[in-house]
C-alpha cells in the first residue's frame, strides 16, 4: 500500500502554519493555525508550548509591573516556561531574534520600578540587556543614583559597555567591579563568555596565591598587570572605590611600572616594598617577572 505522504505530513504543516505566524508575530494568524492543529491532532505534543508562545504575543499591551514581585514572576515564568519552548520549536537563532522582543516588552513594563537593594536583580536594566539593547540598558542604569558604587548596576554597565564597545574600553569598570564584588565580577565573566578573559581567569585561578575563594578575584585587577602591562592605560582609567587592600595594589602596580619606565630607582624601591606589604604572593608573582 502507497503511503499518503500529504497525510502523514500534515501535522507538520500545522504546526510549522503556527511558527511561520508566531515568527511574524501575527497572534490572529497563530490562533487560527493552533486552533486547525489542536482539532486535527489533539494529542500532538507542541499545542501546550505553542499556546504559551501565542500568548507571548499580547505582552506589548500589557500594562506595567505594579511591583518587583509582578516583574520577578513574569520573567520566571519566560525564563522556565516561553525561553525553552522557543529554543525547541525555532531553533536556537531563530529563538534568540523572537525572544528579544518579549524581554524588550517586559523591560518597558518594567520602566517605572526603582532601584531596590533588596531586589537589584529586578529591574528593567537586567531586562534590556536580555533584549540586547545596549543603549536602553546604558540609560537606564545612569538614572540608577549612584550606581558605580553599587554591585548590581555597576556589573550591568560593564556589561553594556563590554557588549557596545568592547572589551579593551569595559576594562576600567571590570576593575572597579573585581574590587567592589568579587562575585558579581565572577558571574559576568561566566557571562560574558569571552575567551580571553576566561583564559585569564583560569591562569590567575592556577597562579595566583590566595585563599582559594571568590574573594581573591578582587586582586584580579593588580595581577593582571603583571600579566598584560599592556593594559595599564585601561585600567589606570578606574575610578577610586572603596581603597581596599586589592585596589591600592593595583594603583601601587601602575605607579610601579611607570616609576620602571622612568628609571626612579629610590621611588621604586619604596613602591615596591609597600606592595610587598599589602601581598607577599603578589609581590613574588611581580618580581618573578622583573
Amino acid at each position: 500500500m502507497q503511503l499518503d505522504i500529504f497525510a502523514d505530513s500534515r501535522d507538520v504543516m500545522l504546526r510549522n502554519d503556527v511558527l511561520d505566524a508566531l515568527l511574524e508575530s501575527n497572534a490572529s494568524a497563530a490562533r487560527l493555525a493552533w486552533r486547525k492543529l489542536h482539532d486535527d491532532y489533539p494529542d500532538d505534543e507542541t499545542l501546550a508550548a505553542l499556546d504559551g508562545l501565542i500568548g507571548e504575543l499580547g505582552e506589548d499591551a500589557a500594562p506595567p509591573f505594579a511591583d518587583h514581585q509582578a516583574m520577578d514572576a513574569c520573567c520566571r515564568r519566560l525564563n522556565a516556561e516561553i525561553e525553552p519552548a522557543a529554543r525547541r520549536l525555532f531553533g536556537e537563532a531563530k529563538a534568540h531574534a523572537w525572544l528579544a522582543p518579549c524581554w524588550r516588552a517586559r523591560a518597558r513594563r518594567a520602566a517605572a520600578l526603582p532601584f531596590c537593594a533588596d531586589a537589584s536583580d529586578h529591574h528593567a536594566v537586567a531586562l534590556w540587556l536580555r533584549a540586547g539593547d545596549w543603549t536602553a540598558a546604558r540609560n537606564a542604569v545612569e538614572h540608577i543614583e549612584a550606581w558605580r558604587r553599587i554591585p548590581a548596576p555597576l556589573a550591568w554597565m560593564a556589561e553594556v559597555r563590554y557588549r557596545a564597545d568592547g572589551l579593551e574600553v569595559a576594562w576600567a569598570l571590570l576593575t572597579e567591579l573585581a574590587w567592589l564584588s568579587p562575585r558579581r565580577f565572577a558571574d559576568l565573566l561566566t557571562r560574558l563568555n569571552d575567551a580571553s578573559l576566561d583564559a585569564l581567569r583560569r591562569r590567575f585561578d592556577a597562579q595566583f596565591d590566595g585563599a582559594g575563594g571568590l574573594a581573591d578575584l578582587a586582586w584580579f585587577p593588580a595581577w593582571l598587570l603583571i600579566e598584560k602591562p599592556c593594559l595599564a592605560p585601561s585600567l589606570r582609567t578606574a575610578q577610586p572605590s572603596r581603597h581596599t587592600s586589592p585596589e591600592r595594589a593595583t594603583r601601587l602596580l601602575l605607579q610601579i611600572l611607570d616609576l620602571e619606565r622612568r628609571g626612579s630607582q629610590p621611588e621604586l624601591v619604596e613602591r615596591r616594598k609597600a606592595l610587598r606589604s599589602l601581598h607577599d604572593g603578589l609581590y613574588a608573582a611581580y618580581m618573578k617577572t622583573r
